[in-house]
């Protein structure tokens, strides 16, 4: 529902209620009143629509809601008195000279005024509260938007620094391997060109499984126990039920390779990864 629809829906249950509660105490006729108290409903709504957005500048001191206030208030007399000056038959005396009609107009211009600011005021308090709330989830979805690129930036700084990282150290082994005769060389090339197979297609993906995690781990941690035969142990034991859960690129990888680097690495009795 629009927001026009809801205030004219409003405006109509506020009159239809005023109309229940003074039909019982009115003289003349029933769908009359009811046909007052609507247009008085219908008056209100149009005058805060109106100086919702007009002028478009006030001056500072004015606030926005305080004119729409005032207007609704002004309005509703306003209202009364053209209703009871045009419902008056051509030739009669005017409304204020008969007391039913004098008294019918007092009536309803108290009620008007009672209600119609309030109703105005619950209104722009009730718009306040939901713009507020609005802006709060509008800040929460932005901040979590933004949190989710800073990790997808530090999650690719992290691939970019692993990458090169990596892999001229491997090239480095490889040609030392060369430049000594060692038979290691070819099975050392091997799995650097396994390994780059699986990671140069990953390392742009924005998700992962652990299958194919496990295809850019193996190749790696086969190429560090060729650099460090004596040092590093692993044991890969994987159940195949977990194989296609998602997961970031280079989760695992980034593990092994600081497990590696900060762990075995520089301890001369080495150690072993389990996975």
């Amino acid at each position: 529902m629009s927001k026009i629809a809801r205030r004219v829906a409003v405006a109509v249950t506020i009159s239809t209620g005023v109309w229940l509660l003074l039909m019982t105490h009115w003289e003349s006729s029933p769908s009359g009143l009811l046909l007052r108290t609507t247009i008085i409903a219908l008056s209100t709504t149009t005058a805060f629509a109106l100086f919702e957005s007009w002028p478009r500048r006030l001056p500072r001191w004015l606030q926005r809601w305080v004119l729409q206030v005032i207007a609704v208030g002004v309005f509703m007399p306003v209202t009364t008195l053209l209703i009871y000056t045009l419902s008056t038959p051509q030739g009669a005396p005017p409304f204020w000279e008969v007391d039913d009609r004098r008294t019918g107009w007092m009536i309803l211009t108290f009620f008007s005024l009672l209600l119609a600011p309030w109703t105005a005021l619950a209104a722009i308090v009730r718009q306040k509260e939901a713009f507020a709330h609005h802006q709060t989830l509008a800040f929460a979805l932005e901040r979590s938007e933004l949190e989710r690129q800073a990790a997808d930036a530090r999650l690719h700084l992290l691939q970019a620094q692993i990458a090169p990282h990596f892999l001229f150290n491997t090239l480095a082994n490889v040609q030392a391997l060369v430049d000594a005769g060692s038979p290691h060389a070819s099975p050392v090339l091997r799995s650097l060109i396994q390994y780059l197979r699986a990671a140069v297609p990953l390392l742009h993906e924005p998700a992962a499984t652990i299958e194919r995690e496990l295809e850019l781990v193996r190749p790696y941690l086969e190429l560090m126990q060729m650099r460090m035969p004596d040092r590093l142990q692993y044991a890969i034991n994987v159940d195949a039920s977990v194989l296609q859960v998602r997961c970031p690129p280079t989760t695992l990888l980034t593990l092994d390779e600081n497990a590696v680097r900060h762990g075995i690495d520089p301890s001369e009795e080495g150690g072993r990864i389990d996975i």
